[in-house]
């Protein structure tokens, strides 16, 4: 079992905490930090985790993910200057930031691997995807993918994709939350209890998502299996059309990915 430094435990970094203790990676194999003692405080106290500042951390770590957020990325690896001496993989999961970035700021020939997980790691449903770079091998590759393996599932990709990876499964949760809020609205404008329109959005969306998975079929080929001719849903479907929603949810993805590019060219 690796060591496993986590720096910026904030809601991913501390997802992936979480998700390692729930497979089974002892509370001494994994160190976090934190912006404040409130915080470490709290991880400590909910993981039995050890929580030091981050030239502690990265000390004795086998693997390094860099959890802060983009704009602190630069700053953080200031401090780790002439303390990391590069033989750890560095896993980022600092959305828009290029592999490039990292391996600008450490050690010649340091092992850096892009991710983007998402925040269903908190029930070991992530979705993972990793991009290898310039100087990380197969085994690094590896290593990385053992860690986020028990978080849900992992992909490798070239990095080129990885700005669309944000947008789609990255921030792909907040969309679906998002059609689950208005789904729930509408059936409490309908007389619904809240409560009772909540338990039917969910259990759908599980359920649909499931089929998704496990059928083998298109979204195309699920969906029609649901409209019958002059139905309901086909009702209902042709009022998303109506709306565009289709063109709106490309819009957002491209907005989103947009977004990561942005990112790149504000702190390369």
């Amino acid at each position: 079992m690796r060591n496993v430094a986590v720096l910026g435990a904030g809601k991913m970094g501390q997802a992936i905490v979480s998700g390692l203790l729930r497979a089974g990676w002892s509370g001494e194999s994994v160190v976090a930090t934190a912006r404040s003692a409130e915080r470490a405080a709290e991880l400590r106290e909910s993981y039995g985790i050890r929580v030091e500042p981050n030239i502690e951390a990265v000390r004795h770590a086998d693997v390094v993910v860099v959890a802060v957020k983009p704009q602190d990325a630069g700053a953080l690896l200031e401090e780790l200057a002439g303390v990391f001496d590069g033989g750890a993989p560095v896993v980022s999961i600092c959305a828009g930031l290029p592999v490039a970035f990292f391996e600008k700021r450490l050690p010649d020939e340091t092992p850096v691997i892009r991710a983007m997980p998402n925040t269903p790691a908190l029930v070991d449903e992530a979705m993972t995807v990793l991009s290898p770079g310039t100087h990380a091998s197969a085994a690094h590759l590896a290593a990385v993918e053992e860690l986020f393996k028990p978080l849900g599932r992992t992909l490798v990709v070239d990095e080129k994709h990885q700005d669309a990876v944000t947008a789609i499964s990255g921030s792909g949760p907040a969309y679906f939350y998002y059609l689950a809020e208005a789904m729930t609205e509408a059936g409490v404008l309908m007389g619904l209890p809240r409560a009772i329109a909540k338990e039917l959005v969910t259990q759908t969306s599980l359920g649909a998502a499931r089929m998704l998975r496990e059928s083998g079929q298109s979204p195309v080929d699920l969906r029609e299996a649901v409209e019958s001719p002059a139905g309901t849903t086909i009702s209902a479907v042709r009022q998303l059309e109506n709306h565009r929603a289709r063109s709106a949810v490309t819009d957002a993805i491209e907005a989103a990915r947009d977004r990561a590019r942005e990112i790149a060219e504000e702190y390369a």
